[in-house]
């Protein structure tokens, strides 16, 4: 996982809001290529930067920051804030910026959103920013009647491979970042989540991590002192831990449902490696204990199975894994492997 430690620029100062709150702007750093040189000391390859200024006022205010900081250190830099416009996008991306966000632009003018990705693909990340679940946006200043989810899955259809999710809720807050929603939009789309928002501390980083995030940002728990930026990259960089699932038994049983009927499919056990090749491929994959060696479902007959979501029974010893079915599940033919009806009498009341 990739952690993007964060400078948010107001009045050309380095601050840091709460909830998104402008009136609780306080300064976190004298300067902002000084800070910036920090994180790239610490190892850092990305570095988040938003325009507070122009997401008020639809404009590149600290524009000159921004490129300093991408002229004058190695980072990759992504911004964000008051990016309205082709010709904003064609500014910054000319002038050595590695990425540009678009969020209100996203909501407010989709074919804008659409034809920048169209010219410039994953160079163009979406901020979705939530307040309820609802899409906020103008700097936070209003908040639309769209699903969080629902236009991530628009940003899909046009392309995005990347979105930037923040809780407002959270964000400043260091009361860690809203898992449950994050975990929403992660398993609802293809494209790869940043989690911004609520970051306290090394364990945020790894629950983000272990639950398959591709980056994290980082800011106030920073400039606390309550995350040090060295530390969380080298925590991102470690392999999801899976370990939790694996501390009864090397193997565990994974029911596979199909994802729109809720019809179940089959029952085949995993292993820890089968685990991760299919969190990482987004295919199911198993081990056979008669054959004693991995299996990826569908390799031979084409009958795939593509993960929709992967769940935990309540002891973490069992997985409920929802699918798209590609043909059928069963060796002999059937949709399902479960079609042997044993008689039974039924109970009756």
């Amino acid at each position: 996982m990739k952690i993007f430690p964060a400078i948010d620029i107001k009045d050309g100062n380095c601050v840091r809001l709460v909830k998104g709150d402008y009136s609780t702007a306080h300064r976190v750093a004298e300067n902002p290529l000084d800070t910036a040189r920090s994180f790239e000391a610490a190892g850092a390859e990305w570095i988040h930067m938003v325009d507070l200024d122009g997401a008020k006022d639809a404009a590149l205010v600290n524009k000159d920051i921004f490129v300093q900081i991408a002229r004058e250190t190695r980072l990759k830099v992504e911004v964000g804030g008051g990016i309205r416009s082709m010709e904003a996008v064609d500014y910054y991306l000319s002038n050595g910026i590695s990425r540009v966000i678009l969020g209100s632009a996203a909501i407010k003018n989709p074919e804008f959103a659409k034809a920048a990705v169209s010219k410039y693909g994953d160079k163009i990340a979406i901020g979705i920013d939530a307040r309820e679940g609802m899409v906020a946006a103008e700097g936070w200043l209003d908040t639309s009647n769209v699903y969080f989810v629902d236009l991530a899955k628009e940003m899909e259809k046009i392309g995005v491979k990347t979105i930037i999710f923040t809780d407002i809720s959270r964000d400043g807050t260091l009361t860690g970042p809203n898992l449950k929603q994050l975990r929403e939009i992660n398993c609802a789309v293809s494209c790869d989540i940043i989690a911004s928002g609520g970051v306290s501390g090394i364990n945020d980083i790894i629950s983000l991590r272990d639950d398959g995030l591709y980056g994290a940002i980082a800011g106030k728990a920073i400039y606390t002192g309550d995350l040090d930026v060295a530390q969380a990259i080298a925590e991102g960089a470690k392999p999801r831990d899976l370990s939790r699932y694996f501390a009864k038994s090397e193997l565990i049983p994974a029911i596979v449902q199909e994802a729109s009927t809720g019809e179940v499919l089959m029952l085949a056990y995993m292993n820890e490696e089968s685990m991760r090749l299919t969190l990482e491929t987004g295919v199911t994959w198993f081990w056979s204990r008669s054959r004693g060696e991995l299996w990826n479902k569908g390799s031979t007959s084409g009958h795939y199975q593509h993960v929709v979501s992967i769940s935990g029974d309540c002891d973490d010893d069992t997985l409920l894994i929802r699918v798209e079915q590609i043909g059928a599940a069963c060796h002999t033919g059937s949709h399902s492997c479960f079609f042997n009806e044993i008689g039974f009498k039924p109970w009756r009341k």
